[in-house]
C-alpha cells in the first residue's frame, strides 16, 4: 500500500470517527492482502480477495473474528477509497454459532485473583473492572470527575463506551473505599489511572499484563482469561448482580 493511499484510507476512517483500536485493525486486514499478493491493494480483483480469505482460513487456521475484522476493513477500503462496490463476503463463512458457555470466575477466584496483584494501581484498575462491569477500555479512560460518591447517587460515568455511547454503572461501597485509599496514595489529575507518559491515561496492555501476572499466580484454567481478558471478570460482575439483585438497573443510558 502506497503512502499516498495509507495516508488518505486514515484520514477518512478519522473523518469518519471510527475508533484508534479500529482503524489499526482495517490497516492491518488491508496490510495483509497486499502483502499477500505482493500488489497494491486497489489493484486486487474479487478473486484475489477470496484466495486470500481461503489462506487465513484455511493455511494459517486464523479465528473467524479475526477473518471478520479484516472483512470489515477490506469493504471498508474497497467502498470508501477505491469507490468500488462490493456484494459479497468474497467467500468467508458466516459466523458459525458458539454454544460454549463463556468462562465466569467465581467471586472467591476473583477474589484470589486480585489480592495477589502486588502494585496497588493496577489491583484497584482491575477491581473497578470486575465491581462496576466494566470493558478495560472504559476503565482506563475514567477520570476523576466520573466518580459520583454521593450516597443519593453512587454511580460512574461511562463517556463514549462501546458504541460512542455515555451510561452509568453502580459504584459500590467497597470500590468507592479502594478509590478513595488509591486517591489518597496517587493523586490523580486528569485521568484516574494515568500512564507513565505525561497527560496519558494507563494502556490496555499494562493491564493484561497485570491480569495475565495474576493469572499464573493463582494458576487458573487457560480459559478463566481470554484474550479480551477483562471478559471474565465482566460476566462475573452481571452474573452476581443478576442472580443478587434481578430488579436493580445497575447499567443506564444517561437522558
Amino acid at each position: 500500500m502506497s503512502t499516498i493511499i495509507r495516508d488518505k484510507f486514515i484520514e477518512h476512517m478519522e473523518f469518519s470517527g471510527l475508533a484508534k483500536q479500529t482503524q489499526r485493525s482495517y490497516i492491518t486486514g488491508v496490510k495483509g492482502l497486499a502483502k499477500f499478493h505482493n500488489q497494491s491493494p486497489e489493484t486486487l480483483t474479487d478473486d484475489q480477495v477470496r484466495g486470500y480469505f481461503r489462506h487465513l482460513i484455511l493455511k494459517r487456521k486464523l479465528a473467524w473474528t479475526s477473518c471478520g475484522a479484516y472483512l470489515s476493513g477490506i469493504t471498508y477500503f474497497f467502498r470508501h477509497i477505491c469507490d468500488r462496490e462490493v456484494d459479497d463476503r468474497f467467500g468467508l463463512p458466516k459466523r458459525p454459532r458458539n454454544r460454549k458457555l463463556p468462562p465466569v470466575l467465581s467471586m472467591e477466584e476473583v477474589s484470589r485473583l486480585l489480592s495477589c496483584i502486588e502494585n496497588f494501581k493496577h489491583r484497584v484498575l482491575l477491581t473497578t473492572i470486575y465491581s462496576a462491569g466494566l470493558r478495560v477500555s472504559e476503565a482506563i479512560r475514567l477520570k476523576p470527575e466520573h466518580i459520583e460518591s454521593d450516597p443519593s447517587r453512587m454511580m460512574l460515568r461511562i463517556e463514549q463506551g462501546k458504541g460512542r455511547k455515555d451510561r452509568y454503572t453502580v459504584l459500590s461501597e467497597k470500590l468507592l473505599c479502594d478509590l478513595r485509599k488509591y486517591w489518597r496514595n496517587y493523586s490523580p489529575e486528569q485521568w484516574l489511572f494515568p500512564g507513565q507518559k505525561r497527560n496519558s491515561h494507563i494502556t490496555s496492555s499494562t493491564a493484561s499484563e497485570a491480569m495475565y501476572a495474576a493469572k499464573k499466580k493463582q494458576a487458573l484454567p487457560k480459559s478463566a482469561v481470554s484474550t479480551h481478558f477483562a471478559i471474565p471478570l465482566q460476566l462475573t460482575f452481571y452474573t452476581t448482580v443478576m442472580t443478587s439483585t434481578p430488579s436493580v438497573n445497575f447499567s443506564a443510558t444517561p437522558q
